[in-house]
């Protein structure tokens, strides 16, 4: 028997963990497993094309909410390619309402729950080596089409999974997503790790062997699956130990509770190697009711506390979770979120908005918080009692906004000076969202110097006309990630011919510079690098001298190149 395990994965970044899973714990049986990954992006026709060159009996499908709708396109156009080919279905987005599921597709089996136990049950049945029907979890049509199987399944012991990546050995330009526990010690309603009670964790010296070998080979990120990484305090306080000391450049990502930290834990976390780690932390909302509302457990103030510590230390990148449309949060609660969240100075605010998932507290209380959402996948919030459809879009545009200008990091000083003038960080998101959607950019194609024009434009329409300071700023910025050896026709040289002529000299006769090819000067008519570290304007003209890093090798004020 030849069977086929299909990942369409969201990015081709991606890899897929739970068909891994699936080969590896089947491993010994004899048959033929064969592992074909794709993203959503390609096209149909070629994913069926590769799939079916494969010749299978069995064709496997993991199922989430971002190829469900790929995944049954796929499955009625293999039937119709060959109606003997069997199909099976697995993951989250079908573990839920399986019975409902099979019946309005063309696949003939599918798995509810942890899928390693009846997947390897499966294929010795197929191997006339069990019965289908006393397969936990395992659902399938009989000859007249009628649903037929067991919807209970069983918890899986996480020390008998084997190793997922043990044969691969290369992985250049993947995520490599990594599991060392299941389960969730909350009950947040949204979220699907609610439905099943307690956390299973895998041996931590069995953990800390497999991450050896991922760094070993090279990976440069491991995702860890997590659902709160940090939940039993003393196996994750062991393991960051142990990958603070080895020798590696893999970084490793964590979902983690902020507010769960300790004094112990923050003083191990601030001495990792900068770029070792990276935290994911749902903060979902900063209004204690909303948190109630979703049975979210959570210490507001200690999480703010402890991920302010965290940025002061400036070694781990933290990511920042918000949720829109939650029940109970309006619009200016949203604002409020957001304002508490900026002020906590994560690297990242990620704006999210809310998922009805199938199996998860909040879709059975749609109806208590008039929860109008998407009947196709994602099953996204449409609007609810507290907020709007159209303050939802508003926030949307908010989100592209704060995507693009604040979570890239590379305007950060732009951001620091236009704020300024705004009462909030949030308002001065939305003044920008809006004044994008006036000018049509949300419309069309952005290159992306021109994402730095847009600020001039931005500010002589809400702010005023002076715009020396400015152009100052967004040049800096610009240099920072940008060829030095062009200036974007916005923006001012401010610095003379002569003025360079002398520069140049001083720094071959005075600073032992051989030669100044590859050298770039620019002027600023203020104190430059005093704004960078205090956001201090003082008007005092400086040139910045650049070759080709990120940063300016040397910097000269006026009264130091031109006697007075």
């Amino acid at each position: 028997m030849k069977l086929v395990l299909t990942a369409l994965n969201a990015k081709y970044v991606h890899t897929n963990l739970a068909v891994r899973y699936l080969k590896e714990y089947s491993k010994n049986l004899e048959y033929q497993c064969l592992i074909k990954e794709f993203s959503i992006n390609d096209q149909l026709e070629n994913i069926l094309e590769a799939t079916m060159e494969e010749k299978p009996d069995v064709i496997a499908f993991s199922c989430y909410i971002w190829n469900i709708e790929m995944v049954i396109k796929l499955s009625t156009l293999i039937k119709k390619v060959n109606k003997n080919i069997e199909i099976l279905y697995g993951g989250p987005e079908v573990s839920y309402d399986g019975k409902e599921f099979l019946q309005g597709v063309d696949g003939d089996y599918l798995i509810e729950g942890e899928g390693e136990e009846p997947f390897r049950q499966f294929v010795l049945y197929k191997l006339n080596r069990g019965s289908i029907e006393e397969i936990p979890g395992l659902l399938y049509k009989d000859g007249q089409g009628n649903i037929k199987g067991k919807s209970n399944f069983d918890l899986l012991d996480m020390n008998r999974l084997p190793f997922p990546y043990r044969d691969e050995l290369e992985f250049k330009n993947k995520i490599i997503y990594y599991e060392a526990s299941r389960g969730c010690p909350f009950n947040c309603k949204y979220c699907l790790s609610s439905t099943i009670r307690g956390v299973r964790f895998r041996e931590l010296d069995l953990v800390k062997e497999e991450l050896t070998l991922l760094m070993e080979r090279g990976v440069a990120l491991v995702k860890f699956v997590d659902r709160t990484f940090n939940a039993n305090r003393d196996y994750a306080r062991k393991l960051w130990q142990y990958l603070k000391e080895v020798d590696s450049s893999t970084c490793f990502h964590f979902e983690i509770s902020a507010d769960l930290l300790t004094d112990e834990d923050i003083e191990l976390l601030s001495s990792v190697p900068k770029g070792r780690f990276q935290f994911e932390i749902g903060v979902q909302s900063t209004n204690e009711q909303v948190v109630r509302n979703i049975t979210r457990t959570m210490n507001l103030e200690k999480l703010g506390h402890r991920v302010k510590e965290l940025c002061l230390a400036n070694n781990i990148h933290l990511h920042l979770d918000l949720i829109a449309g939650l029940p109970g949060e309006s619009f200016e609660s949203f604002k409020e979120s957001f304002n508490r969240v900026y002020s906590f100075g994560p690297h990242v605010i990620q704006l999210g908005f809310l998922k009805l998932l199938k199996g998860s507290k909040m879709k059975e209380e749609e109806e208590q918080w008039g929860m109008v959402y998407s009947p196709y996948p994602p099953y996204e919030i449409i609007r609810n009692n507290d907020i709007s459809y159209e303050e939802l879009l508003i926030l949307k545009k908010v989100e592209t906004i704060v995507d693009k200008y604040y979570n890239s990091g590379n305007f950060n000083n732009i951001l620091s000076y236009l704020m300024a003038n705004f009462n909030s960080a949030f308002d001065f998101f939305l003044s920008l969202a809006k004044f994008f959607q006036k000018k049509g950019y949300f419309n069309r194609s952005i290159s992306g110097v021109e994402y730095y024009r847009i600020f001039i434009e931005f500010y002589k329409e809400t702010i005023g006309d002076d715009l020396t300071v400015l152009k100052d700023i967004i040049k800096y910025d610009y240099f920072t990630i940008n060829k030095k050896s062009w200036l974007p026709d916005f923006l001012d040289k401010n610095a003379s011919k002569e003025e360079e002529k002398v520069i140049k000299e001083l720094l071959i006769n005075e600073y032992n510079i051989a030669t100044t090819k590859g050298i770039y000067i620019q002027g600023y008519s203020i104190d430059i690098n005093k704004f960078i570290s205090n956001d201090i304007v003082d008007y005092k003209k400086c040139f910045l001298v650049y070759k080709n890093e990120k940063v300016p090798v040397k910097t000269f004020y006026y009264e130091e190149i031109i006697p007075s």
